[in-house]
């Protein structure tokens, strides 16, 4: 078994890449607002600042800021994951069943009858997320400004769009303002 050790660097900005467990699923965008407002909860809990991020149909990049003397992005993610994951389960019933996503207007690219591992199962795990999620710690402010480009461009490397601002789910559209760790 491998052991994974996560870097815990209070106030570092860190670069993730989160996925969904069923690639080539749409459901985060089709749920775009389920996400923004587990993001916003969690924003508020436990506060960060975002620098960049991009929601694509099954994945998310993100650039994030801790505040000083903060390095718990893991909880952060997992309680953004929860979140989503519930808002399906309670407010869709998608989790007791699955044929009524449809008519009750929600989306469809979740199917809580896949097999998900015992270990899964154990943990409550809906099956909707990859376990785990990538993180790259920006090492100096060029590294950040790559990792910024690298987010906002994602949609048209995908091929989703051919102008990064086209693509209606990113920080592109973002107005400029200062660093606080309280917005949404």
């Amino acid at each position: 078994m491998s052991c994974y050790f996560r870097p815990r660097i209070p106030g570092a900005s860190v670069y993730f890449t989160v996925t969904l467990a069923r690639q080539g699923s749409h459901l985060l965008t089709d749920e775009i607002t389920r996400l923004r407002a587990a993001v916003r909860q969690t924003m508020r809990e436990r506060p960060f600042y975002i620098d960049a991020m991009v929601v694509l149909p099954d994945h998310i990049h993100a650039v994030w800021t801790l505040p000083e003397g903060d390095s718990d992005y893991s909880v952060r993610w997992g309680a953004i994951k929860a979140r989503f994951t519930r808002s399906l389960r309670d407010d869709c019933k998608v989790g007791f069943n699955p044929s009524m996503a449809k008519e009750l207007g929600c989306a469809v690219g979740w199917n809580p009858t896949l097999h998900r591992s015992p270990s899964k199962q154990i943990k409550g795990d809906g099956g909707i997320w990859q376990r785990r999620f990538w993180e790259h710690h920006v090492r100096n402010q060029t590294e950040m400004q790559v990792l910024i480009h690298h987010c906002h461009s994602n949609p048209v490397k995908h091929g989703l769009v051919k102008d990064e601002k086209d693509w209606p789910y990113s920080s592109i559209h973002r107005a400029a303002h200062s660093k606080h760790y309280d917005h949404a």
